[in-house]
This record gives structure tokens, C-alpha cells and sequence, in this order.
């Protein structure tokens, strides 16, 4: 409960001692010291319905927590909310007991200088003289291990799932730092020349080292389909809070810079130096408590979006179908709009995760699951198209690290939707539970964790790093 941030410490202390009190009331009647526990355990209830409980009878306190950690500032606890929580109109005095320190240490604290070390990282990587080149290579090694750190924290994985994402890091920077890649100087990314292949294992450790920290997200328990998809859950809500926390962040630094150059002081440079290197990795873990605190006190924004842009994309898809069977130019499309093609079909994936993600498992299929539906099979034939496209390419170019890391990336985005799509109809016929479509998207996860590994240890070796 005590990492639930609707319920203050006055409240854990009522709860507490009323349970204690509901114990020793079974124990008279004739009950075992463990039987009167569970049966008083369950009748309090389940820790999330608690926590909800508690949200809603003190909504006073909604707006303080949404800008104070969950401790900052307790209220009074009573007997209304103890009634409203656990199902009863007894009141209970204080038990006045409270956990060690370095279990209620304060989440927003951690978080921050956590966000500090990464901030620290990336400018000392660039004092030292590091290029661009390697910045690239190791965006996700300099920031991503703070943020295992702040879920270690956080959730208290064993030391197994600790281990396995240390090694995955490991892996990685090995990989990322001791392949000889070569220069060309033709081939210009983030201001530094590099190769396709550096490129591709660039993106791949990103994805792949973000899956792994969601190992220890879940505690260790990644194969649990429930787990997996509060990960993915978080991810969402992640990227909504950072973008959000981005944008006011370059507001205030745009609004700094005019206000000093009013008086003719120049501080675009100490942004540019200073601010920026330190600020964008800083606001990963910013985000990251962000999500955790605040996920069980206000509503969640990434299936609202959802909501929102499933009829939008699915009439987008829908427009694009028909445009390419009318014109059927799309064989000879470019790299670009290929790539164009693949970013609109993760959305659409992402999309549909999302909305798997918030919705509830017993309600019959309604008029959002069928436009789901069309948005599927939309996008399945865009990606046949894709693929096409691509397998032409491939015999009129040859083989390259671009060209079969995405031949290879629509081939499992094609499996991935089109059984999608065969459970999401079976669902709609009444004759697949919601659950299985939902289990499919958490199962199938590992298989982009292994094309992203892939990414990064087999094809740098098989292309001659070129």
C-alpha cells in the first residue's frame, strides 16, 4: 500500500490498526492466528480497490498530488475513508508504526538524481571529446541504465532479472564500442559520419536495451502477460509525459533566452552547452517518476489519445489502400516513403496495444473493435504493399543491412497483425475471449527483442560493418 500515492501515512497507520483490530475480533470467535489474518486481509480488500478508494473519498487531496509525492503532505485520515475503503463504519486509533526510511524514501528525490547522473553522463562523454558517432551508438547506454536503476528502486527485482539486464548492457556496449566499424563520409547522421550498419545497431540497442529494462519493471516477472503489458502501458504514458515535458521545457529556454537578450546578456550558449546535453536525458527519469506516481490518481492519457486516433488512422489507412490500387506506384516508391509506410504501421500497432491496454475484458465488442478491425486489415495490406515493394528493390539492388533489416522488420510486423486481426475477428463472432487478443500483443514481444539483438550483434559481422 505504501507504494500506492493516493494513500498518505495516516492512512496506512488507520488501516493498519484496524486490521489488527478485525484480527483479534475473529481470533475471540474461535479462529487460528493465520486463519483470522487472511480472512481479516481479505475482507479489508485488494490493495488497487483500496488505493482507488482512497483517490476518490479524498479528492481534496487530487491536486496536491498531482505536483507533491505521495508522502509529502499526509492528511487527516478518518473514519469516512476507513469506511469507504475497507467496506465498514468501525473507527480505529493510529497505530503510529511506520516503515524503515530507506523504504519511504521520497520517489521524486531518487528520481532527480538519478536524472542528474544521466544528465552527468551525457555532458561528460562530451567534455571528454566524444564524437558524434558515439553518441549515437551510445545514446541508450549513457541514459537507459539510470533508468533500470530508478525501476530497481523502484520495484526490487530478484537478483536474477537484475543480473540479466546488467548482462543485456554489457552485451551491448561491448558490441556498440569494440566492432570496427568503418567511416564513410558520404553517410552523414546527427552531425558524424557513419555507416548503415552502425546506424541499424544504434536503433536496435535502443529498442532492444528498453525491452530489457522493462524486466526490471516487472520484477523479474516477464513472463507473465499482465506484467508485460504494464510495462507497455508505462511506455505510453511515458512518452506522453516526456514529450509534454519537452515542449515546456524549450517554452521556458526560448522564453530565458529573449527575456536575457532584452538586456543585450547572451545565454543562448550556456542552453546549448549546459542545459540541453543535461535536461533531455535528465527528463527520461523525470517522466519515469511522473508515470509511476501519478498512474493510479488521474486517468491514464495514453488510451484517451487512443480513443481519439483508431477512426482517424484506420480512414487514413483506408485512403491509402484505395489510392495504391488505383494507382499502384507504390512498387516503385523510394526508400523514404517505405520507411514513411513502416512508422504509420508501429502507430497502428501501437495503437491497438494501447486500446487492448484500458479496455475491459468483459464488455461485448461494440463499434470501436470493428473499426479496429477495419484499421487491421488496412494495415495488412499496406504492408503487403511494403513488402512488394521491398522484395523488388531487394532483386533489383541486391541484398543491403537497410533493405533486410526491413524486409525482416514487415515480415513480423506481418505475422504479428494478421493473427491480430484473426483473433480481433473471432472476438467480434463471439468466439475468442478479449483476453487472447491481448495475450497475443505481451507474447509477442520477445520476437522484436530478438530482431533488435540482432540488429546489433549479427548484422554488423555479416555486412563487414559497411
Amino acid at each position: 500500500m505504501q507504494r500506492h500515492d493516493a494513500v498518505t501515512d495516516a492512512d496506512l497507520d488507520e488501516l493498519e490498526s484496524h486490521l489488527l483490530d478485525r484480527v483479534d475480533g475473529l481470533r475471540e470467535v474461535g479462529l487460528h492466528d493465520d486463519e483470522a489474518f487472511l480472512v481479516a486481509v481479505k475482507r479489508l480488500g485488494a490493495v488497487d480497490e483500496l488505493s482507488h478508494e482512497y483517490a476518490r473519498v479524498h479528492s481534496e487531496r487530487l491536486w496536491k498530488q498531482l505536483v507533491l509525492d505521495g508522502h509529502a503532505e499526509p492528511g487527516a485520515a478518518d473514519a469516512n475513508t476507513l469506511a469507504a475503503a475497507s467496506g465498514t463504519s468501525d473507527r480505529a486509533d493510529a497505530a503510529g508504526t511506520r516503515a524503515p526510511f530507506w523504504k519511504r524514501a521520497n520517489g521524486l528525490a531518487v528520481a532527480l538524481a538519478l536524472g542528474v547522473g544521466a544528465g552527468a553522463a551525457v555532458k561528460a562523454a562530451a567534455l571528454l571529446g566524444a564524437d558524434p558517432a558515439f553518441f549515437l551508438r551510445n545514446a541508450a547506454l549513457l541514459v537507459l541504465p539510470f533508468l533500470a536503476a530508478w525501476f530497481v528502486w523502484r520495484h526490487r527485482p530478484p537478483v536474477g532479472a537484475v543480473l540479466a539486464v546488467a548482462g543485456a548492457f554489457a552485451v551491448a556496449a561491448v558490441a556498440l564500442n569494440v566492432f570496427p566499424w568503418a567511416s564513410l563520409s558520404d553517410a552523414q547522421a546527427f552531425g558524424g559520419p557513419v555507416t548503415d550498419t552502425e546506424l541499424l545497431a544504434s536503433l536496435g540497442a535502443a529498442a532492444a536495451l528498453w525491452l530489457m529494462t522493462g524486466v526490471a519493471y516487472a520484477a523479474g516477472r516477464w513472463r507473465s502477460s499482465a506484467d508485460r503489458m504494464d510495462f507497455v502501458r508505462f511506455s505510453g504514458e511515458w512518452l506522453v509525459y516526456y514529450v509534454l515535458i519537452a515542449l515546456v521545457g524549450a517554452a521556458l529556454s526560448a522564453l530565458t533566452i529573449g527575456v536575457f537578450s532584452t538586456i543585450d546578456v547572451d545565454v543562448a550558449w550556456f542552453f546549448g552547452e549546459w542545459v540541453l546535453p543535461c535536461a533531455i536525458p535528465g527528463a527520461l527519469l523525470v517522466a519515469a517518476w511522473l508515470v509511476d506516481a501519478k498512474q493510479r490518481v488521474i486517468e491514464n492519457i495514453a488510451p484517451v489519445l487512443t480513443k481519439v486516433f483508431t477512426p482517424l488512422f484506420a480512414i487514413m489507412l483506408i485512403a491509402l489502400v484505395v489510392a495504391a490500387v488505383l494507382q499502384w506506384n507504390i512498387v516503385d516508391a523510394d526508400r523514404e516513403l517505405l520507411i514513411a509506410f513502416d512508422l504509420v504501421l508501429v502507430v497502428v500497432l501501437g495503437l491497438l496495444v494501447y486500446s487492448y491496454s484500458s479496455r475491459d475484458p468483459l464488455q461485448r465488442p461494440g463499434w470501436f473493435d470493428r473499426i479496429q478491425f477495419a484499421m487491421l486489415v488496412a494495415a495488412l495490406v499496406v504492408d503487403v504493399f511494403v513488402l512488394v515493394a521491398m522484395v523488388g528493390r531487394t532483386g533489383e539492388f541486391g541484398f543491403s543491412p537497410n533493405k533486410t533489416a526491413s524486409l525482416g522488420l514487415n515480415l513480423i510486423l506481418l505475422v504479428n497483425l494478421a493473427w491480430a486481426a484473426w483473433l480481433q475477428l473471432g472476438f467480434l463472432r463471439g468466439r475468442e475471449p478479449f483476453d487472447r487478443l491481448e495475450r497475443w500483443q505481451t507474447g509477442y514481444l520477445p520476437v522484436y527483442l530478438a530482431w533488435a539483438a540482432i540488429l546489433v550483434v549479427v548484422f554488423p559481422p555479416v555486412f563487414k560493418f559497411a
